[in-house]
């Protein structure tokens, strides 16, 4: 596969690669600070902040901005249909890490759902469309205007603003998914804006300056604005459910919203086939079940069979909901 690649895409999958090590240590590295931050003051899933006074926290930020550089870095070299799904290794690597420090243990049905979201993955970047050639933050821009991805820009944006106002107050602290869900819709919007940003960098090194031209700070506001979204709500769903869980069910959502976004901004359907279009499909649908199967099944150890839970903590279990 190597072998076929072009120079560019080699220096983004190792990138990438790259980028999914330093990811999947901050959220170990955070969820320690965040354990220390709760026990001295408000938690940051009740509203708190007080893990910005913890050191170990600023180690787990500095570890996943170093993580976020080389996947920004990649998306200048690699298209985002070969990057994202990357993060898959990130899962992996968080996941080792939480059972040796945290004592966070991923059991049959967590190592099953992990399966799946890898496997659907895998499927989407062998049988992705090609990507157009971006050669400009101008044809960025072109592209970003066209009333598909308008659409959806304004759509997710909808909905982000209805999760928080409506359902982070009510079911926030219960349900996985609402914060996660958030930190995937506008993760979505923020590659499409490092997409743009890292072209502008990597012409502009190559001496063609981009930064003169109003569409380029245009992206570096929304790629801001998304990212300080993100991080505060990724902190939340770090405090109040498990490392173990967390990874999987953001990976998956994340990696499911931006391989949309990136098809209706980048890709030219024309080119496709039937059958790369239908195993596209089967990819997505694995990684939902994927994701349903880690949901669904977090709390199975409290259930009346006494089946194994998909994950174990020692010092934080999840609310159960009532009956």
């Amino acid at each position: 596969m190597i072998k076929g690649m072009s120079s560019d895409n080699i220096r983004g999958l190792v990138l990438a690669v790259s980028s999914s090590i330093f990811i999947g240590s901050s959220f170990i590295i955070k969820k320690q600070g965040l354990q220390k931050a709760g026990a001295s003051g408000p938690r940051a899933g009740q509203g708190g902040h007080s893990y910005l006074y913890e050191p170990w926290w600023w180690a787990g930020m500095i570890t996943m901005i170093f993580g976020e550089v080389a996947n920004f870095a990649a998306y200048a070299y690699a298209p985002a249909i070969l990057v994202t799904p990357l993060g898959a290794l990130s899962i992996i690597f968080s996941a080792v890490l939480a059972h040796l420090i945290l004592k966070e243990r991923l059991h049959i049905f967590g190592m099953l759902g992990c399966a799946l979201c890898v496997v659907g993955s895998t499927s989407i970047v062998l049988h992705a469309p090609r990507e157009r050639n971006i050669e400009s933050v101008k044809q960025v821009w072109q592209l970003a205007t066209e009333p598909g991805f308008i659409v959806y820009f304004w759509l997710v944006l909808i909905v982000v603003a209805v999760i928080i106002f409506r359902y982070v107050p009510r079911y926030g602290q219960t349900h996985l998914i609402v914060y996660i869900g958030i930190c995937s819709l506008m993760g979505s919007l923020t590659v499409m804006g490092v997409k743009a940003v890292g072209i502008a960098l990597k012409l502009s090194f190559g001496g063609m300056n981009q930064f003169k031209y109003y569409e380029t700070w245009i992206f570096t506001a929304i790629v801001i604005f998304c990212c300080l979204l993100q991080i505060n709500y990724l902190n939340k769903a770090l405090d109040t459910f498990n490392t173990a869980v967390v990874c999987p069910v953001y990976y998956v959502m994340f990696t499911t919203f931006t391989i949309i976004a990136s098809m209706i901004m980048f890709k030219d359907w024309d080119s496709q086939g039937a059958t790369e279009i239908t195993t596209e499909l089967c990819g997505f649908v694995t990684i939902l079940s994927g994701t349903f199967l880690l949901h669904k099944t977090k709390d199975m150890g409290k259930s009346a069979s006494g089946r194994l839970p998909v994950y174990t903590s020692p010092e934080h279990n999840p609310v159960s909901s009532s009956r």
